[in-house]
């Protein structure tokens, strides 16, 4: 389906270095934030203690941290947990001195107000739990990035393979800068919005190759550049809307899901946004730089054989 059908094919190829000098200082700056101000991580890698309450109706939040606050944890998290008469406050570790009392603490303050909660859980999260969960989301990671690799290669060619993961990379890495800068808090559903940022700009990616690799068969007496820019501008119509329908329920997400789904949301947004101009801007240039040609998918012609292959 299209919403509009571009005639004349739009030479993004002859801006295409422009555009990986773009691409190339924003991943540097993005490196950068990462090395110099690191990635603020919740207590799910930390370490720390998780308490659920619940009360018989709904306070303010803004009580709950202030109650918090005067008795010492300023650096509590406190977010609805499933309606709103229930709360999740996570607290981030102290040392092991802390940690017997701190529910009996933090059930003193918050039974302080005339309101009062019902303790529902208490989780510990040690810091050798943290490790094991921020080592196997490298893990994930890398298993993706390998899985997506053998996929393109094989469907395609390696140069495809070795474009399209180098702009995954570029959105990850991106993502991270941006949490690394403005110091968000970095969880287990923001590493899940990053795995699947990593699934959803290759499908972006595989669209355009398909009709590279097609243009390849049709456009006998294109060039390259030409033919790039042919299947980038034939497939910008369903690009936007897909991306723009997505968009939609992600900021929806971002603007109604409240505080539990707003970290995992914002990720996703800047995902798709990057994952867009990666996909087009980033992996296809990738992709004629590193020599892509016809002879690649189209086999030469034997002598006395046609190219449908009948004999002649």
């Amino acid at each position: 389906m299209e919403f509009f059908r571009i005639r004349k094919d739009i030479p993004f190829m002859k801006y295409a270095l422009y555009f990986n000098i773009i691409s190339l200082a924003t991943f540097l700056l993005a490196v950068a934030f990462l090395v110099f101000r690191g990635l603020n991580f919740s207590i799910e890698f930390t370490g720390g203690t998780l308490i659920e309450v619940s009360y018989a109706e709904a306070p303010a939040v803004d009580q709950i941290r202030e109650a918090l606050t005067k008795e010492g944890f300023a650096d509590a998290q406190v977010q609805n947990f499933g309606t709103s008469r229930d709360f999740l406050i996570r607290l981030p570790s102290k040392g092991e001195a802390q940690k017997s009392g701190i529910a009996e603490r933090v059930m003193a303050a918050l039974s302080a107000g005339t309101a009062k909660p019902e303790l529902r859980r208490v989780e510990f999260v040690g810091p050798q739990v943290g490790e094991e969960l921020a080592s196997d989301g490298a893990m994930a990671l890398l298993l993706v990035c390998f899985g997506i690799i053998v996929y393109l290669a094989i469907r395609f060619e390696w140069r495809f393979a070795v474009s399209a993961i180098i702009a995954n990379l570029h959105d990850i890495v991106i993502i991270l800068g941006f949490f690394a800068f403005f110091q968000w808090e970095f969880s287990l559903p923001v590493l899940a919005a990053i795995l699947a940022i990593l699934g959803y700009s290759v499908n972006e990616s595989v669209v355009v190759f398909d009709r590279i690799r097609e243009n390849f068969r049709k456009m006998r007496k294109a060039s390259v550049p030409e033919i790039i820019d042919n299947a980038i501008t034939r497939t910008m119509s369903r690009t936007i809307i897909t991306h723009g329908s997505t968009q939609m329920v992600v900021l929806a997400m971002l603007l109604f899901g409240g505080p539990t789904l707003f970290y995992f949301a914002l990720a996703l947004t800047i995902g798709i946004l990057f994952g867009i101009y990666s996909s087009v801007l980033v992996s296809s240039p990738l992709v004629m730089y590193m020599g892509v040609s016809r002879e690649q998918f189209i086999k030469p012609k034997k002598e006395g054989v046609s190219e449908d292959g009948a004999v002649v």
